[in-house]
């Protein structure tokens, strides 16, 4: 066997003992090959073949789907080369429509992450092309190619939508948030930033791994990332749904100076907009988190439907909203003057957008509010 054999395998679950035999996670338990089992790599135990499995161990790069079974490979599966090509075309298109709304509104942040995000899945997706064009994947490189990015994008799609909240506190009015708008978009940003290295540091240990329970350290260190991930979304869609009822139930409390902007249909349809999006990126991380759970062998990770499903197109849906609907576009010109950030807090920003009316008071932070 050659030297790197056992890297190799270790991609797929397949990992060499000392003493020579191989230890492989079948379906339905573990398999320990010698080779003296055959070509078919057949598990005399419980007579479960694992499709030449000698041949992937000593030649991996003659696999093929005449010589070898696709549980050696990555997915059990062929990769849908009319599917992923189509979200990697539409993931092209929007990293560029999001990249000409970012210069032209100089929506900078929301640009910078809706662009990482997009190329992530573009990258992601053309793994799995690569993935299709050799489904054993003998170096490995292409399922890392693929996982990675793929389960990383969504947290930076999740960034962009929590740029937008701030804002969207201010033009209503500060005094009916619960938090301050910075308050938000630190704490959400800053969670997302840590989901963001714990996948990726689990789908880099997980793809690289030279052992099983390095393997399975990935995977969980990688569901840790997730499922805080799907924590934060849930935490964060309740919040912005007490400050909708906070809203709609103090409807004299509104910054009327911003009265323009928010009684725009225009603007009611970016709320919309964010609420699909938030909601999609939910459903394909719980999904995620489900599929990983089960491991690489795992039922939900083995099949194609589901993930192109509640993975592929639940992002479609997402970064249509989140482009389509672009804050820049929808704010109306007043994406900057909705800054958080502008100095003399909200009063600035009232004024930038028209003056401040008599009800300036009522977008003053309450004190000690946080």
């Amino acid at each position: 066997m050659a030297a790197n054999d056992s890297a190799l395998l270790a991609q797929y679950g397949i990992f060499v003992n000392p003493n020579g035999t191989y230890e492989v996670p079948l379906k339905n338990g573990l398999g320990l090959f010698t080779p003296t089992d055959g070509l078919t790599g057949e598990n005399k135990a419980n007579n479960t073949a694992y499709g030449n499995l000698l041949i992937w161990a000593n030649a991996p790069q003659l696999c093929n789907l005449t010589v070898c079974d696709l549980s050696l490979a990555p997915f059990d599966y062929v990769p849908s080369i009319g599917g992923n090509s189509f979200y990697t075309a539409v993931f092209a298109i929007f990293v560029l429509i999001n990249l000409i709304q970012g210069i032209r509104y100089k929506t900078w942040g929301y640009m910078v992450a809706m662009c990482l995000g997009l190329a992530g899945e573009v990258v992601g997706y053309v793994g799995r092309i690569l993935l299709w064009k050799t489904p054993f994947d003998p170096t490995g490189n292409d399922f890392l190619i693929y996982l990675v990015p793929l389960t990383i994008s969504p947290a930076l799609l999740t960034a962009a939508i929590y740029l937008c909240l701030g804002r969207i506190v201010v033009v209503y009015g500060e005094n009916l948030s619960r938090f301050r708008p910075r308050t938000y978009t630190f704490i959400f940003c800053g969670f997302d930033l840590f989901s963001l290295v714990l996948q990726a540091l689990g789908g880099g240990i997980a793809s690289g791994a030279k052992t099983y329970s390095q393997q399975q350290l990935g995977i969980h260190i990688m569901l840790a990332g997730l499922s805080f991930q799907v924590i934060s979304l849930a935490i964060f869609a309740v919040l912005c749904g007490e400050f909708a009822y906070r809203v709609w139930s103090n409807p004299n409390s509104w910054s009327r100076s911003h009265a323009h902007l928010y009684n725009s249909k225009l603007f009611k349809s970016f709320l919309i907009g964010l609420v699909v999006a938030t909601v999609t990126i939910f459903v394909r991380s719980v999904f995620r988190v489900a599929e990983l759970s089960g491991g690489f062998d795992g039922p939900l990770a083995n099949d194609q439907v589901s993930f192109m499903i509640l993975e592929g197109a639940m992002i479609v849906i997402a970064t249509s909203a989140l482009t389509f609907l672009n804050p820049g576009l929808c704010f109306q010109g007043g994406w900057e003057a909705a800054n958080f950030k502008f100095g003399k807090k909200v009063i600035e920003a009232e004024m930038e957008m028209g003056g401040v009316s008599d009800s300036a008071e009522s977008v003053k932070p309450e004190h000690g509010r946080r």
